[in-house]
């Protein structure tokens, strides 16, 4: 039989002196590149409770109206207000906020839009379809309705 030699045992240190520098300049990356999108919302929201939720698939195709009371309601009354993009805006210009968001997005991504309709709990329904109506002359089908998981114990 063949004799085999035996291997030396040799370890080879990774170099961790520049360990700290390349993790903060990741961290510096991702802080820079990051965008956080923020938007005051101006209206009540306690949202209504579901027992079924799913998740979105692509949040960049999603635009946000809120509906509820007025948080400032010495300021703008108790009536249930409209908020697009941290303005009020009435219902006939719902058509021109949808029309604003999809040319944001590119040709192929504007029939795939998602309009989600956060509306407070204590809202009327009256101003909900008055919405939904507008949404549907202004071709924006997919409806999205926000809402929080109920919990059962």
């Amino acid at each position: 039989m063949a004799k085999f030699g035996k291997k030396s045992n040799t370890t080879q240190d990774i170099p961790t002196a520049a360990l700290p520098d390349i993790i903060f300049m990741l961290l510096f990356f991702f802080m820079v590149t990051t965008v956080l999108r923020e938007t005051d919302i101006l209206v009540k929201q306690k949202l209504p409770k579901a027992a079924q939720l799913s998740k979105l698939e692509r949040k960049s195709l999603v635009s946000y109206i809120y509906i509820g009371e007025p948080k400032q309601s010495s300021l703008f009354g108790k009536e249930p207000k409209i908020q697009v993009n941290d303005v009020f805006v009435e219902v006939d210009e719902i058509i021109q906020f949808v029309n604003q968001e999809k040319d944001k997005l590119n040709e192929a991504e504007r029939d795939q839009i998602t309009m989600s309709l956060k509306v407070d709990v204590e809202a009327k329904m009256g101003i909900v379809s008055d919405v939904q109506q507008e949404l549907r002359e202004a071709n924006a089908r997919k409806i999205l309705y926000s809402s929080v998981q109920s919990v059962d114990i």
